[in-house]
């Protein structure tokens, strides 16, 4: 009896010892699973550095299929290179047929003297850029720039794990990836979207000739970031206490007075920086325009006001919403993309300019008003820059993504919807171009057309959720700062602590 009373104790011990063991076990792997995610996410460390190793290999492989093509944009990038330092009779050296768009804008490819020849569509210091991969040789000039365009993702990751929201620089690294799949490597648009980004991180910790130097150098680089100026300069001017700015509380009707009582003040305002960013732009466009005043100052300009509607738009989406109720489109290949023709092309060119300045100037009072800040007012402008422009390039999403990330835009909703937008992106490029169909059969390719409208639609969507705070859209997490705790914090409490002593019992009293 007692021998069995012996064994009955002894199994139920050993039962117990497997069930702790197990549950031990159990519990030890997510634990694991949970330090590791900590470790991905961290600030420092070289695990939290592996996302964008993959991130970057993962792109190389979307960029490869081009990197060895003759009509690529980065090839272009070499004809613009070799042509401004050797002159443009050094291109014969390259592939045949290479360098042909030169003579749709009447440079010679053979008489043109060096450092004469400057980009068409792009400002001047982008040669800075295109002339770096030419110390490789030149048949691997387009993976020594995609290798370059790589590095050049390194500061953004740093930028947003130093200072982003917690998993900022993960859902950046996740985005590149399943939006700008082929494109991140393959154009130069990460360095205007990390000098953006330098630009918003620093004005929001109060380093205003950084934010402004980074500014004007995201201008020569690429166009775009001379949205951003006017926000920069409201948000100095409202952190220096030198601008009037009205109650929540105003009402429409005393909204013109409010405005004359700010721009009164002009007096007083800070215009150091914005007098340094001019001063820059001049001088480093100057330069470039005592070689080639045509080329450095008017081409860029002249480029996009000729442009017709491109065929990745939503003016295109428009058109072709047109063209099934009888006004005939056709699909032609100009300025180094597929474009759409039709008797309403300038009148949807017109409405789409005059909803941008009409958005623009309504985020721009929201910035005055105090709705939006400075981060939220430069997603709201390039949203709408995209959203209502007569040409979307797939690469344009990579403006968004390093601020959309440094704002905390990464929750269930904008997983769901911009996720959405960068799949359908991708699916288009390169994917829908790459069925083989005539030019002038793009909008008969099958699902092309669907997917574009379809990417177009959720896109203004977005737009408009954002603009009017719909499930919360607009709304910031706090960034991170070293050794201070910011889960409670909000956003303006994170940037601008307060430097009043704390309140003791006695002072209250």
């Amino acid at each position: 009896m007692k021998s069995t009373l012996q064994e009955k104790v002894a199994c139920e011990q050993k039962e117990l010892f497997h069930d702790s063991s197990y549950s031990a076990q159990s519990v030890f792997v997510p634990r694991l699973l949970r330090s590791f995610w900590r470790r991905v996410c961290a600030r420092r460390g070289i695990v939290a550095y592996l996302p964008l190793g993959v991130a970057v290999i993962l792109l190389f492989c979307g960029a490869s299929w081009q990197m060895f093509g003759i009509r690529t944009d980065a090839a272009h990038y070499q004809c613009y290179a070799l042509a401004f330092w050797q002159g443009s009779q050094s291109t014969s050296s390259l592939p045949a047929h290479q360098c042909d768009f030169f003579s749709q804008f009447g440079v010679p490819q053979s008489s043109v003297e060096r450092f004469h020849v400057l980009p068409i569509e792009y400002p001047p210091l982008t040669l800075s850029l295109f002339s770096v991969a030419l110390l490789a040789p030149l048949h691997y000039y387009q993976i020594a720039f995609a290798i370059l365009m790589a590095l050049a993702a390194l500061p953004i990751y740093w930028l947003l794990q130093r200072y982003g929201p917690y998993g900022s620089a993960l859902a950046c690294a996740f985005s590149l990836v399943i939006g700008a799949w082929a494109t991140a490597e393959g154009r130069f648009d990460l360095v205007p979207a990390g000098l953006t980004l330098l630009c918003v991180i620093a004005a929001e910790r109060r380093r205003w000739t950084l934010a402004y130097v980074a500014l004007a150098l995201g201008f020569l680089f690429k166009i775009y970031p001379i949205l951003l100026l006017p926000a920069l300069f409201i948000a100095e001017q409202i952190a220096r206490d030198r601008f009037a700015r009205p109650s929540a509380s105003l009402r429409l009707s005393d909204w013109p007075r409010a405005l004359w009582s700010t721009l009164r003040g002009a007096r007083y305002w800070s215009w150091k920086n914005m007098f340094l960013f001019w001063v820059l732009i001049l001088v480093i466009s100057g330069g470039f325009a005592l070689l080639n005043f045509q080329g450095a100052v008017l081409s860029q300009w002249s480029y996009f006001t000729h442009r017709p509607v491109q065929v990745e738009s939503t003016g295109s989406s428009v058109l072709w919403l047109f063209s099934l109720l009888g006004h005939p489109v056709h699909v032609v290949k100009s300025f180094g993309s597929i474009n759409v023709i039709s008797n309403l092309g300038h009148r949807v060119i017109l409405l789409g300019e005059a909803c941008f300045f009409i958005g623009y100037m309504l985020v721009i009072l929201w910035q005055w008003r105090g709705t939006f800040d400075l981060s939220q007012t430069c997603v709201a402008i390039l949203l709408l820059f995209i959203v209502t422009g007569k040409v979307f390039s797939p690469q344009y999403l990579i403006w968004l993504i390093p601020l959309l990330a440094y704002n905390g835009f990464f929750s269930r909703v904008w997983l769901v919807l911009w996720g959405s937008v960068c799949l359908l992106t991708t699916a288009i490029y390169p994917y829908m171009y790459n069925i083989r169909v005539g030019v002038h059969s793009f909008f008969a390719a099958p699902g092309f057309i669907t997917l574009v409208a379809l990417r177009n639609f959720l896109l203004l969507f977005i737009t408009l959720a954002f603009f009017f705070n719909w499930w919360n859209l607009n709304h910031r997490k706090p960034p991170l700062l070293p050794d201070r705790e910011t889960s409670n914090a909000t956003v303006h409490e994170v940037l601008f602590p307060s430097t009043e002593p704390p309140q003791t019992e006695t002072t209250l009293r």
